[in-house]
């Protein structure tokens, strides 16, 4: 396997996977309150492995000519966004504590509930489809294909690295980030990038009406 092409996919990786706000912002909160953070970061990791597949291997052009799946997949990934800020500012406004006395919070303790919103957070998300199967896809289909497979694992250890050590290092300082006024600080600052990044979606998806 050739080690040169591996990290130009690794740094290439790094460079698609860390600007994904949102995805990041839930896997740091998961970790934060040390609540199924692994599994987080393996679902998040496993989503990144199939569609850095799918793209470098031929499927990229799928996905960039299908108007009305990018519009479906646009538009869930608003509301998905609007309703993850909406959850940050209620625990930034009435504390963590008493936000979880909500039946809609005990719900959300389980597993699956965290697993679920991990996917949507990620699937929901066109920047996702755009960077890993999209650019990195367009990229990766110029190689040959032994270079093709180097290039692949590279991106996808880029995006294993990166979640497991978000997720375990905001672990590791949960007891710091986890005081009342930091947590506060933090979903502030993640319910403000969840709506930054609603309003991107919605701007390109008006953009895209128009066009």
């Amino acid at each position: 396997m050739n080690s040169s092409v591996l990290l130009q996919g690794f740094g290439l990786g790094l460079s698609m996977i860390i600007p994904i706000g949102a995805q990041n912002a839930f896997v740091l909160n998961q970790g934060i309150r040390r609540h199924h953070h692994v599994a987080t970061a393996t679902l998040c990791f496993l989503c990144d492995f199939a569609l850095i597949a799918l793209g470098v291997f031929g499927g990229g052009a799928i996905l960039s000519s299908n108007e009305t799946l990018l519009s479906v997949v646009t538009l869930g990934g608003i509301a998905f966004l609007l309703t993850y800020a909406y959850q940050s500012l209620k625990r930034a406004w009435i504390g963590e504590e008493e936000s979880a006395e909500s039946e809609g919070e005990k719900t959300g303790k389980g597993l699956m509930a965290v697993l679920i919103g991990a996917s949507a957070v990620t699937l929901l998300n066109p920047h996702v489809y755009l960077d890993t199967v999209v650019v990195l896809g367009s990229i990766g289909g110029q190689f040959e294909p032994a270079q093709r497979t180097a290039f692949a694992v590279g991106t996808m250890l880029a995006s294993m690295v990166w979640f497991y050590g978000i997720a375990l290092g905001a672990a590791k300082m949960s007891p710091v980030l986890s005081k009342p006024n930091v947590r506060k600080t933090i979903d502030i600052l993640v319910a403000g990038m969840m709506i930054y990044v609603a309003f991107l979606l919605m701007q390109k998806w008006m953009m895209g009406l128009e066009g």
